[in-house]
């Protein structure tokens, strides 16, 4: 009969490098006071003997996040669809934000407020793809872009899988301008081909109150509207030291139609000589209209944490009565 570890109980004590031989019976006292102790050991002790913390990665500084699908076993993911059929897909870019907020500031916007509406309500987060449809932001180091077809399919086919599981109501909080057209394409998609409801989070009805915060007239990237997002949501990111205010550049053809049309007529027109890709030929990428990546007439300076805290409150707010409603609807 093997041994309960491994070990051939035959030849199980050595001496002098020589094996001696013992009855079966001869260990089971041996065996049994073993078998008793590793059985009252804690699964945790088990798991980490040997691993102290100074063993450990000192990169990974994050605490579990509950409700967030990276951080979860299936064990809990089983657990929390017998409370829910709702998730949450955050989406955003990895572009430039300016000299001072980091390249990934749409989808760590987009994911950290999904997270902030995990914590108030049963709903499962599930982010997929940090990159979006950048192709304009190219002009500056670091800018990642995917092409809408391939954007659209991978989070229509995460959808999928989780409808699989028993999600049927998807919610997609898109955190970046770039991809607005490509998130409306997939929650058709999602509504016409499958069993799920889904909805773009920024159509939702939110709390209607004044900001005690002036904003600027231009506020459009990297402005003092996202630096006070990011000084709330993730600080360490964020060097205010190497902040600085753009030297702003738009195409002729946006400036005549800011100049020459007149309320959301100028508008509709200067937004398509504003953000395209440089191979359009409109002079409209971002290293092209700004010195620095901001697109912003605001002062930076003005930016600050209770700002951003102020918009996300608001926010996860009006996100969490819209998504208890709509639990009340049924499957």
């Amino acid at each position: 009969m093997p041994d309960l570890f491994g070990a051939d109980p035959e030849f199980s004590i050595y001496q002098r490098g020589t094996p001696m031989k013992r009855s079966p019976t001869s260990l089971l006292p041996i065996r049994l006071v073993v078998f008793t102790l590793a059985l009252s050991l804690s699964p945790t002790l088990l798991i980490s003997s040997g691993a102290s913390a100074q063993e450990t990665n000192p990169l990974f500084t994050q605490e579990k996040v509950k409700n967030y699908l990276p951080h979860m076993s299936w064990l809990e993911v089983e657990e929390l669809l017998q409370r829910t059929d709702v998730a949450l897909i955050p989406v955003g870019s990895i572009e430039q934000h300016g000299k001072h907020l980091p390249l990934g500031t749409d989808f760590l916007a987009a994911s950290e407020a999904c997270k902030l509406i995990g914590q108030k309500t049963d709903v499962l987060v599930a982010p997929v793809v940090m990159a979006g449809i950048s192709a304009h932001h190219l002009g500056f180091s670091g800018s990642l872009t995917l092409s809408p077809a391939t954007f659209e399919q991978v989070i229509y086919e995460t959808a999928e899988a989780l409808i699989h599981h028993g999600i049927r109501k998807i919610a997609i909080y898109n955190g970046h301008g770039g991809n607005t057209a490509s998130v409306a394409n997939v929650i058709t998609r999602i509504n016409n081909t499958t069993v799920a409801s889904a909805v773009d989070l920024g159509d939702i009805e939110f709390p209607s109150v004044d900001s005690p915060y002036p904003a600027p007239t231009i506020d459009s990237h990297a402005g003092v509207g996202e630096t006070s997002w990011m000084l709330y949501l993730t600080p360490q990111l964020v060097n205010m030291a190497r902040a600085e205010n753009p030297i702003l550049t738009p195409s002729p053809q946006a400036q005549a139609a800011t100049e020459g049309m007149t309320g959301r007529n100028a508008g509709l027109v200067a937004s398509t000589y504003l953000f395209r890709p440089v191979g359009t030929g409109k002079q409209a990428a971002s290293h092209e209209i700004s010195s620095n990546g901001v697109f912003s007439n605001g002062d930076l300076a003005d930016s600050s944490a209770a700002q951003g805290k102020f918009r996300f409150d608001n926010l996860v707010e009006g996100a969490v009565r819209f998504i208890e409603e709509w639990k009340r609807i049924g499957p």
